[in-house]
């Protein structure tokens, strides 16, 4: 029988299920992103918006929600294979525009890959436009 889906904030104990889950939905993630990395950034920043997520007693996926004072940012949100299509990455999301909005946060940014039209699909599923901008960026390591 399957549980409610559970969201909440990271706990240590997460981290190596973490890790796991990031490399089987990023394997192509630069070293910069790193989970390990990703995880200690988001612990130093704003703990309290790593969120996680619990079905069946696993953890069935995560996300980072960033707020730098001017635009909330969502960052890895990643649901295990073997969870998808229960309503874990629209709960993720859901908690996630909940935190940055009690940051203060007006607006979210997000960024997807081109190679990817079934998650810009979901994004816009839950009210995301896809804006014309230019996404640019430098790697500094």
């Amino acid at each position: 029988m399957t549980r409610e889906i559970s969201i909440r904030s990271f706990r240590e104990a997460d981290r190596p299920g973490l890790i796991r889950l990031w490399h089987q939905v990023f394997p192509d993630d630069p070293p910069r992103s790193a989970p390990q990395r990703m995880i200690d950034g988001a612990l130093q920043v704003r703990p309290e918006t790593l969120l996680v997520a619990e079905l069946d007693d696993a953890l069935a996926g995560a996300v980072i929600a960033g707020f730098d004072g001017v635009r909330g940012w969502i960052y890895h949100l990643a649901v295990a294979p073997t969870h998808r299509r229960r309503g874990v990455a629209t709960r993720l999301m859901r908690a996630a525009e909940a935190a940055l909005r009690a940051l203060g946060c007006a607006k979210i940014n997000l960024q997807v890959r081109a190679s990817n039209p079934e998650v810009v699909a979901f994004y816009r599923q839950l009210g995301y436009e896809v804006e014309e901008r230019i996404s640019m960026g430098r790697a500094l390591a």
